[in-house]
């Protein structure tokens, strides 16, 4: 890390009681994440399989319900935006949530997430992905889902809910997992609705919504992302700028991230000549250490427990941290540290600002 960059971390630290003061909404592919925790005791006579026995399970956020979840976290208020799969319920055939979306608005609303903006949708059915965990390993994952797009009337309900809230908002971001929600026509009205009040739009996209999102403030994306948007590999230096170029100039807006697992983040401004690199974290926390307080020095790398939904914590960070004031540079240095931080633990996580706090004193 550069001197300039180690001598913006107490500022960054005081950055962290700001984000209570934000409000933020998030839209985009709402999931549940179900883990199914046991032993694997055996293999199986029936196939070369592990038989995995039973212990308990857990329901968390998952897609944009886990950058929700992330922000949450971190201290600011959010509400989802988004639908999850419903049932009809007779005689008045209400619509209520399926098992999955119900279980996905529990946890919402167990982490403090408004969930006015979630809505059922009778031929939808929710995303489930059902990881089946022994030993801290994942044995299998199971996807339950549907990626057809909206009806036009359950596009138009949901635009009305949050168009209604955009103007009590600090930040809006979307979280596209391609599974039908974010059209290239709705995600146009959406960012015309925020550029017209000045509300800064924060973006993951896919590969199917490239042209979706031209001026936002901030496009978040990984290197195999960022690859297959330019159609080219990324594996050395000048490919990796003229690529950040090109997503600057496609996607018309003011920077571009891109995460890069060990190789850390590549930071592409609209305003500066030459992209801006920020290493991946250099210290090691063990499967032992999981959940302890304290970090082991003097290792060549952090061991990676786990990666999911790292980059759901690195946009959920840098979004609040450029909304509560932060330069670019600095966002980009807490959700890198935020990311290491989830990193070290199993499955879907988040991080919290004490935990952010003692990792940035870490890497001071």
């Amino acid at each position: 890390m550069t001197s300039e960059l180690a001598s913006s971390i107490p500022r960054l630290k005081r950055l962290l009681p700001r984000f209570r003061k934000l409000r933020v909404a998030v839209l985009g592919d709402a999931m549940l994440d179900r883990y199914i925790l046991g032993h694997a005791i055996h293999l199986s006579p029936e196939a070369p399989v592990p038989v995995v026995e039973y212990l308990s399970e857990q329901d968390v956020p998952g897609g944009a319900c886990n950058v929700a979840a992330n922000i949450a976290a971190l201290g600011a208020r959010v509400e989802a935006f988004g639908v999850v799969g419903g049932k009809k319920c007779p005689p008045a055939s209400k619509i209520l949530a399926d098992e999955a979306g119900a279980a996905l608005l529990a946890c919402l609303r167990k982490a403090g997430i408004g969930d006015h903006g979630v809505i059922a949708d009778a031929d939808r059915v929710t995303t489930l992905k059902t990881r089946v965990i022994a030993k801290k390993h994942q044995v299998v994952r199971v996807d339950r889902e549907r990626r057809e797009p909206l009806s036009p009337k359950t596009e138009e309900r949901l635009f009305s809910l949050l168009a209604g809230a955009l103007k009590n908002l600090d930040g809006l971001v979307l979280s596209d997992y391609d599974k039908g929600l974010l059209g290239e026509e709705f995600a146009d009205r959406v960012l015309h609705a925020a550029h017209k009040l000045k509300i800064p739009v924060f973006v993951k996209p896919k590969t199917s919504r490239l042209f979706a999102y031209r001026g936002v403030r901030v496009i978040v994306c990984n290197a195999k992302e960022a690859a297959q948007y330019v159609s080219r590999a990324l594996a050395e230096e000048k490919p990796l700028e003229e690529a950040g170029r090109a997503l600057l100039a496609h996607f018309g807006c003011a920077a571009v991230v891109i995460t890069r697992g060990e190789h850390g983040m590549s930071i592409f401004e609209e305003d500066s000549p030459r992209h801006f690199q920020i290493p991946a974290l250099r210290f090691d926390v063990t499967y032992a250490r999981i959940g302890k307080p304290g970090i082991e020095r003097g290792s060549e790398g952090r061991q990676v427990f786990d990666h999911t939904g790292a980059g759901d914590t690195v946009l959920s960070t840098l979004s609040l941290a450029l909304a509560g004031g932060a330069s670019l540079r600095e966002a980009a240095v807490l959700a890198n540290t935020a990311a290491g931080v989830v990193v070290g633990k199993l499955g879907t996580a988040t991080v919290t600002p004490q935990e952010l706090a003692a990792a940035l004193e870490e890497v001071r």
